[in-house]
């Protein structure tokens, strides 16, 4: 999603993409201050040697509302408009579990994997992006 956002007077342009983990609130110490650009530098005689590749990070944990295969989460906030399973039924990957109402539109929920379904929510009800909405067994 890409959001304009203003600092100090000034507008930006940002792009955010969710990867997982716990939110975090973020303070102006957490940008620090850009780099001064370098100075130009006469080319060496030699040719330059490739810098090491940055380690990779360890991508973080998933939150702690749900857990990946084992349970149908809420992709965006609404409200649960329709219950299409009962608690006890057997589903399989990609049967509609539920039926979300955001934005105005009616949005199917999927149960990511095969498994016993135990629902967590009911009609009516208001969830926020990546609750449990049902776990499977």
């Amino acid at each position: 999603m890409k959001y304009q956002v203003k600092v100090d007077g000034k507008v930006f342009e940002v792009e955010v993409e969710k990867v997982g983990g716990a939110p975090k609130s973020l303070s102006m110490a957490d940008f620090g201050q850009p780099a001064a650009p370098a100075a130009p530098q006469a080319a060496p005689a030699a040719a330059p040697q490739a810098a090491p590749a940055p380690k990779a990070e360890p991508a973080p944990a998933p939150a702690a509302s749900g857990s990946g295969e084992n349970s149908v989460v809420a992709p965006m906030p609404g409200n649960i408009l329709k219950v299409l399973v009962n608690d006890g039924d057997q589903v399989s990957a990609g049967d509609v579990v539920v039926v979300l109402e955001a934005m105005k539109m009616e949005n199917e929920i999927v149960a990511p994997a095969d498994g016993t379904i135990s629902m967590k929510v009911k009609v009516g009800e208001t969830v926020d992006t990546d609750q449990v909405i049902a776990e499977l067994n």
